[in-house]
């Protein structure tokens, strides 16, 4: 396949010359670039060398790729990589990937140039097919997927992961038609929810603070030294009658549950805090947990550590999460639900605001049997 050139929306995507290895070099030295791409970590001068010259060029030649440097169309200057992965155009599919300089992001360039490549591909390649990939976690990634148009299908198991990184990616497909006109707004733009919770969830989990009383409380991350103190929370009697963890509990269960905690915060879809008292140790649990079909809608769930309760904690943590919820996620509307008969969790609940909204019957499965639920909600202005 010969390699070509491409001039779309103020870029140009030209085959790589040996002259960009310099800013190749200096690119991949970033973070993020060598946390979520396959680039090898130290980036020598050596791998840009060899990447600009002998890589790229072997993927044209052998029509197995189409690498694109990514520029500025009237200053030359280098921006980032965009092209064409797993290509095969005998059966009409190819798989996209980029990645945007450090000096470049911020600009909507990958996302130019990944509309650029997918019409190219379509028109000219008459390909059928394009898909998409990124480790779970990589929100820049799948924001430009889907300001490119691309469709995300689903989570993919990873049979060889990168090291330190999760067993999952997403995956997303592009069909013919599909690309968004050039300087389109398209989905996912600036402002919108998908990418102001992009912003949020591709970042480490921040840490929350809080007032019980005259005691200071932190909402942190789960961490490895909380296993032990969730294994005897889990353990004590009230905890297993009221909530669903398994019985017996085990330490493979909260190991399990911590797992859980980091994935669905890369995700995007919930976050799970642990409750630490003034020295740091484990008080609770509080998780805030969005809908898989309404985006502004979440519900919660808690749980106190014997000794700790009675003393107000568990109200000021899940106060201090919702309001992160409203503020920060945009939520509209939180939901709680406790077994009829859990008052410990209803007056947690209504201590933080909530309104108890009626008695749902059977509205639960609970230990192999259906049981009556008491549900309710907080909403943005119920804070005030």
């Amino acid at each position: 396949m010969e390699p070509t050139e491409i001039r779309e929306d103020g870029l140009l995507l030209r085959p790589w010359r040996a002259d960009d290895a310099e800013d190749v070099f200096r690119a991949c030295q970033d973070p993020d670039i060598q946390r979520w791409t396959t680039v090898p970590s130290p980036y020598l001068t050596e791998h840009a060398h060899g990447f600009v010259t002998d890589f790229t060029a072997d993927a044209w030649r052998e029509g197995s790729g189409a690498p694109f440097a990514v520029c500025d169309a009237a200053t030359g200057e280098l921006l980032g990589s965009c092209g064409l992965v797993a290509l095969d155009t005998r059966a009409g599919t190819g798989e996209i990937g980029y990645w945007a300089a450090p000096w470049a992001r911020g600009l909507g360039v990958t996302t130019r140039a990944a509309r650029a490549v997918a019409r190219w591909a379509f028109d000219t390649l008459k390909l059928r097919r394009l898909t998409w990939r990124a480790e779970v976690g990589n929100h820049a990634s799948r924001l430009v997927a889907l300001r490119a148009g691309f469709r995300i299908d689903g989570r993919l198991r990873l049979a060889d992961p990168t090291a330190g990184g999760r067993a999952e990616s997403w995956i997303g497909s592009l069909l013919p038609g599909e690309v968004p006109a050039p300087s389109a707004p398209g989905p996912a733009g600036p402002g919108t929810l998908e990418a102001r919770r992009a912003a949020v969830f591709g970042r480490p989990q921040p840490v929350l603070f809080t007032i019980a009383g005259a005691t200071e409380l932190r909402l942190r991350p789960q961490e490895e030294r909380d296993l032990d103190a969730v294994v005897q929370t889990c353990r004590d009697r009230e905890t297993i009658r009221w909530t669903t963890v398994p019985d017996p509990y085990e330490r493979s269960d909260a190991e399990s549950y911590l797992a859980f905690a980091r994935d669905t915060w890369a995700s995007g879809t919930s976050a799970c805090y642990a409750i630490a008292g003034p020295d740091d140790s484990f008080a609770g649990t509080v998780d805030l947990r969005i809908s898989p079909t309404d985006p502004l809608l979440a519900d919660v769930g808690y749980l106190a550590a014997p000794a700790v309760r009675g003393r107000g904690f568990v109200p000021a943590a899940l106060t201090a999460l919702c309001t992160w919820g409203f503020t920060t996620l945009g939520l509209a509307r939180i939901e709680w639900r406790a077994n009829v008969g859990n008052t410990a969790s209803r007056r947690a609940a209504e201590k933080a605001g909530f309104t108890v909204e009626g008695t749902a019957r059977g509205g639960l499965t609970h230990r192999g049997e259906r049981v009556d639920v008491w549900t309710g909600a907080l909403l943005p202005g119920d804070l005030a």
